[in-house]
Parts: structure tokens; C-alpha cells; sequence
């Protein structure tokens, strides 16, 4: 592997160094400056310099005026801007809109170093700094946001960022191939404003006469205006991110149009090793060093990405949105070169903290079908029911990790990115759970039900309680069978649309009853762009079916759903029985076994009491 240790420009000295009169490109990014590829700024960066451009990063620039933005100079070609790995309102805020205080992305993890919006604001002084550079855009900021989208943080549905940011083209998903392409077509000459048939963006026009074979979207007024149209609108945009059988779409903003064409045809394995493979510092910038580092690198550094894509299609995740179902994956070879690099770094303490992807063990496509015809258009891979065409084996998998595991100067391997364990009981081999038992689970297994009433499981697009249970049952069976005493860690959710308060309570009672002790992992809903959850909690409707979905949207039972998700810490004593009593769920309170609270609040502990 290439194991060059030299960073990207990023001031005049580094540009005087390299010997470059002018950058190719000049790279605006929301995140502090992080050579590693779990950061799509360094992929992006580094592909683009593997193909011979020149690439600066202005990490977080000061956008209080446009002198920031000016210290790399006019680029040669464009802007390329994003807000980092995060939407920069999810960054900034938490579910119940509060200002967070920390910022994993940024320097000694503390917030303050972006702006709210950061797209909309770094693209305007960026063309306030040079006006007739071009400006392209993406990320996951501009990916989830490209069509008409509700906005959680202002109560509304916002245009298509590619408007309100005024850029000159969006770039979606992953984007190596499509950035490569726009680049060469660049420096061949031709202007960006006619760089509009390019798989994987989005483009303005006023003229949709000459187009073929598009489906048109309801407009933004519309579905602004009307929850079945913008339902309308989120279901026809979902059903073709697909890049072999995806059409192109047109969405009306006002008198102009936003057309997003088909999505970028999928990397193969060869072109992910590429990608992976690139000369990375897999580190941060030396110029943080001060202030404590990026927290952010801490999980990831001794992380290796096997794969990406996700077909488990959970309608709380936007990541079909971004990635797409179809899975995308390095060769086993390219993951044991990586963990072997990782023996050489004086740090590495011998710990692979993970081997995976969105969901761990999802490494190939989920069936023969889809390498031809695309994921299919009517019906999930996994839900309700696994499909008949499934694939359902970990063996490659489990080669692979025994294969890291037996590599001199590594210690232990973990598994920290999800299983989904409904495909890991649908597999009659029973090896990948006893190797992830024996191996690959540091005292602990995280795992994610989310809810377990199966009416919200269905809105989830999650298998139902019998197979968490089922689940549930295995794991610890094995654990027994190898002398093992290792915690399960269920992640849940509370709020979700589809789960009122008798919902939430059923969840209480299976915790307290199944359980045994309060889930620490529990995550109010929290509507981000791009997800079917988010058009669910925003029109209360089911995009897929036109049924109306209960949602909760109010924040103070959005409060009892979460405080009933952990009903024994005292803090939560008062919400809890309010919500039974509102219930009419007096029956759980009391001195009786299933009892979720006493008569009586408990005693709160002074926490500032002296020892």
C-alpha cells in the first residue's frame, strides 16, 4: 500500500513546497482536514490527485467575511464544497433542537468551527471571493437535501439545496467516478454549465423539452403545500436510486426545473481497492495537534471499511438514499493489506476496532438478480419476509475475519458496525454467531431491535419481536456453550412514527419484563432529510401505501415515550406516571412485579452532596 505521508496543500507554504503556481481544484469542507477514508473529503481529494489534479482543502473556514476563502487562491477548475460527514443541523443540534456543546469533526471536539447551513453559507462566500469560479457541491448535506425536502429544524419544506446554495451543479452518493468525469470534462474545456449528462448529479435548467425517458416530480409549491404530494414526491424519488434501472428524475422549483440524473454506476471490487488504496496520512492535519487532535479519527483509525451499500432498507436510514441498496465491496486482499499496514504504526496497539460496512455482515449483493437488473422496484430484500432470491451466507465473511485475525502483531478483531441479526438466524449454519461469540465482541454485542411492537416495527421496516427474541435466545446459548458471559446491548428508538403512548409502554414492559434493566442506548426520532421516517413524521402518512400513521409529534410526549424507555431512573419518575395515567395504565404502578413505577417518587440523589 501506498504509505505516503505528505498532506494535501492546504496555504501559500504548501503551494510554494509543491511548486503550484494555481490548484486545479480548491476543496471548502465543513470538517477539520482528516486524511482518512472514512472522511469523503480525503477520498474525493485523493482520487482527484490520483488522476493527476491539484487539490488544496480549506478546512473551516472563518465565514464571517470572504478573506478565507481566498488563501489557496482563484482555482484553475472549481470549488468543490461540502459541510462534512455530517449534515451540519444535525451536527449543530439535538432532537429536541438543543445547541450541542461538542463536535467530533472539529478541532479538541468542540463546536463552533461551521456554521448552520454550512453549504448555503460556505457557496456564498466562496462566490463572494471569486464570482465567476464555478461551484460544485456535495456530501451529505447536498446528497439528502437535492429535491425538495421537509426540514425538521425550521418546521418546513426547504427547496433543493442546489437552489438555495446557488451552486452551479450537486454531486450525489459516493461520488469517485462522478467527480473523475466533471474533472476531465473540465480540463478538457468544456463549461460546467453544460456539464448536465453526468450520472450521479443534479443540475438546474429552465428547459426540459429536449429530455427522455424522465419522471417528472410533484414541485416544490406543491408539495410544499399538499403532505400527499410531497408523500407522492418522496416515493417516486426513492424508487429509482437504483443505477442500472433508475430514470431520471425532474422536479419544478418556481420556473426553473432540478433534474437528477440516474445514479453512478456502482464501483466493482478492483476500483474499491483503488479507492481504499490511496496514499492516505490516516490522520489529521499536524495543525490540530495543539488543541487536542479530531476526536472523530479515535473510532475509525484501526477501522476498515469491507464494504457499502445497504439492502436492509430501515425507513429511518437515509443511507439507500446516499449509497444505494446495492452492496459495494473491497476484495478480501485489500482488507488484510489494510489491517497489515496497521501492524506498522508505532500506536496500534494490536485492536482491529471493525471490519464492515453500514451493516457489518452484508458483504456481497443480495442476490444474483440484482448485477444485472438492478435492486427491484416493488419489493424490499429483506422485508416484510426475506426474499426467495436472498443470499443468505457469512462464510466469505468469516474467511475473511479469520484471515485478519491471523495476521502477526493483531491481537483481536471486533465488530462494531451493525449485525442484522434477523439474517444472521436466517443462516442454518450456525458458524459466523459461535466465530462472532468466540472472537468479535469486546464483553459486549450491540444490536439494534429499535422497538419491539410489531405494529411500529412495521413502520420501521424492521423484522418483528419474535425474531429479536429468537435472537436473543441464541446468542446466549452460544455464549454458554463457549463459557462466554457477554452483554447484549439493544439500541432503541422512541417516538417513531406509527408508536404512540400504548406502544411506548408495551416497549416499557417488555424491558422491564424480558429484559431485566433500562436499555442505556435510547435515541428519540430524529427527522433528517432523506429518510422515510422523516416523510412519515412530516406528512403522517405512509408514502408506500397512502395510509395515515400516527405520529408523535408534540414534545411532551415525545418526552414520556423516551422517559418510558428508561421508567426507573428517578429523573423520569413524573413523566412516566403521567403517561400511564394518561394511558389508563394504572395497573403498572405500584409494588406489583410487572409494576413499572411505585406509588411513591424515589429519592433523588444529591449529587452534590460531599462524599
Amino acid at each position: 500500500m501506498n504509505t505516503s505521508k505528505d498532506f494535501l496543500p492546504i496555504n501559500n507554504e504548501d503551494l510554494k513546497k509543491n511548486n503550484i503556481q494555481q490548484l486545479d481544484f480548491v476543496f471548502i469542507t465543513g470538517d477539520a482536514y482528516v486524511d482518512h477514508p472514512s472522511f469523503g473529503t480525503a477520498i474525493i481529494s485523493r482520487m482527484l490527485e490520483s488522476q493527476g489534479f491539484t487539490v488544496g482543502i480549506i478546512a473551516q473556514p472563518d465565514w464571517n467575511n470572504a478573506e478565507d476563502f481566498k488563501r489557496l487562491g482563484r482555482p484553475k477548475l472549481a470549488f468543490l464544497i461540502n459541510s462534512g460527514n455530517i449534515d451540519s443541523m444535525v451536527n449543530h443540534y439535538t432532537t429536541s433542537k438543543k445547541r450541542r456543546h461538542d463536535d467530533l469533526y472539529s478541532p479538541g471536539g468542540k463546536s463552533g468551527f461551521r456554521p448552520d447551513r454550512a453549504l448555503i453559507v460556505y457557496c456564498n462566500r466562496a462566490r463572494e471571493a471569486f464570482k465567476d469560479v464555478p461551484i460544485i457541491i456535495g456530501g451529505m448535506e447536498a446528497s439528502l437535501r437535492r429535491f425538495a425536502h421537509y426540514d425538521y429544524w425550521d418546521n418546513k419544506v426547504r427547496r433543493s439545496i442546489l437552489l438555495d446554495s446557488k451552486a452551479d451543479l450537486l454531486t450525489y452518493g459516493m461520488g469517485e467516478k462522478t467527480i473523475i468525469e466533471i474533472a476531465n470534462l473540465l480540463s478538457y474545456g468544456k463549461p460546467l454549465v453544460n456539464i448536465n449528462s453526468v450520472k450521479g448529479t443534479v443540475y438546474i435548467t429552465n428547459d426540459i423539452s429536449k429530455l427522455k425517458n424522465y419522471i417528472e416530480v410533484p414541485s416544490f409549491e406543491v408539495a410544499s403545500k399538499d403532505k400527499l404530494e410531497y408523500a407522492e414526491s418522496y416515493k417516486l424519488e426513492s424508487l429509482e436510486q437504483d443505477a442500472i434501472r433508475g430514470k431520471t428524475l425532474v422536479q419544478k422549483h418556481g420556473s426553473r426545473y432540478i433534474v437528477q440524473n440516474p445514479p453512478q454506476i456502482s464501483l466493482s471490487e478492483k476500483e474499491m481497492d483503488f479507492v481504499y488504496n490511496l496514499p492516505y496520512t490516516r490522520t489529521y492535519h499536524p495543525i490540530y495537534e495543539a488543541a487536542g487532535g479530531i476526536p472523530a479519527i479515535n473510532e475509525v483509525k484501526y477501522s476498515i471499511t469491507s464494504h457499502r451499500g445497504c439492502y436492509g432498507s430501515c425507513s429511518f436510514c437515509a443511507l439507500t438514499f446516499h449509497q444505494g441498496r446495492t452492496i459495494q465491496n473491497r476484495s478480501a486482499q485489500s482488507v488484510v493489506d489494510e489491517a497489515t499496514l496497521f501492524t506498522k504504526d508505532k500506536e496500534f496497539k494490536g485492536y482491529v476496532h471493525d471490519i464492515g460496512g453500514p451493516t457489518a455482515n452484508f458483504r456481497h449483493k443480495a442476490c444474483k438478480v440484482q448485477e444485472t437488473n438492478g435492486v427491484c422496484k416493488d419489493k424490499q430484500c429483506m422485508f416484510p419476509t426475506p426474499c426467495k432470491n436472498l443470499i443468505i451466507d457469512h462464510s466469505e465473511y468469516l474467511s475473511l475475519l479469520k484471515r485478519v485475525r491471523e495476521i502477526p502483531g493483531i491481537k483481536k478483531v471486533f465488530i462494531r458496525s451493525g449485525i442484522r441479526y434477523d439474517y444472521l438466524m436466517y443462516d442454518k449454519n450456525p458458524e459466523f454467531l459461535e466465530e462472532l461469540v468466540q472472537h468479535h465482541i469486546s464483553g459486549q454485542l450491540k444490536v439494534a431491535p429499535e422497538h419491539i411492537s410489531d405494529r411500529v416495527l412495521k413502520y420501521m421496516g424492521k423484522p418483528g419481536q419474535k425474531e429479536y427474541t429468537e435472537f436473543v435466545t441464541k446468542y446466549f446459548e452460544v455464549n454458554k456453550k463457549f463459557n462466554k458471559n457477554q452483554f447484549l446491548v439493544p439500541y432503541m428508538i422512541s417516538s417513531h412514527p406509527g408508536s404512540d403512548l400504548k406502544a411506548a409502554i408495551e416497549l416499557a414492559e417488555f424491558i422491564k419484563t424480558q429484559m431485566g434493566y433500562n436499555p442505556e442506548q435510547v435515541q428519540d426520532f430524529y427527522p433528517t432529510p432523506g429518510s422515510l421516517s422523516t416523510t412519515m413524521y412530516y406528512t403522517g402518512i405512509d408514502p408506500n401505501t397512502k395510509e395515515k400513521v400516527y405520529t408523535p409529534v408534540d414534545q411532551k410526549e415525545k418526552n414520556m415515550q423516551k422517559a418510558l424507555m428508561q421508567f426507573s431512573a428517578p429523573e423520569n419518575y413524573k413523566l412516566v406516571k403521567e403517561a400511564l395515567i394518561k394511558a389508563n395504565r394504572e395497573d403498572l404502578i405500584g409494588k406489583g412485579k410487572n409494576c413499572l413505577i411505585s406509588n411513591r417518587p424515589p429519592a433523588m440523589k444529591n449529587i452534590h452532596k460531599k462524599k
